[in-house]
């Protein structure tokens, strides 16, 4: 049987996909960012984070979803999107 992974779709829905997801997500705050963030990483070694936390399969679902760039592992992203929010 092949592995599935829970991803989050452009409507904030959990679908199951045979593809891992590309960037990793914080749902309370609605934050996306790398699966090598050091920030996210911190967290979750530390034990927070984990609950709240979607993948995305790229980073246009993820703003479709209403999710903003990580200020640390995306800065140029979460740069623009700043600007972007007037």
């Amino acid at each position: 049987m092949m592995k599935q992974y829970k991803l989050l779709d452009e409507n904030g829905n959990l679908y199951l996909s045979s593809e891992p997801g590309q960037l990793g997500g914080y749902r309370r705050k609605k934050i996306y960012g790398r699966l090598d963030c050091q920030s996210a990483n911190r967290a979750i070694a530390k034990g927070g984070y984990v609950r709240h936390r979607v993948f995305f399969k790229e980073e246009a679902t993820a703003i479709k979803a209403g999710y903003r760039p990580c200020a640390k592992c995306m800065p140029e992203k979460y740069a623009e999107w700043k600007v972007s929010q007037g």
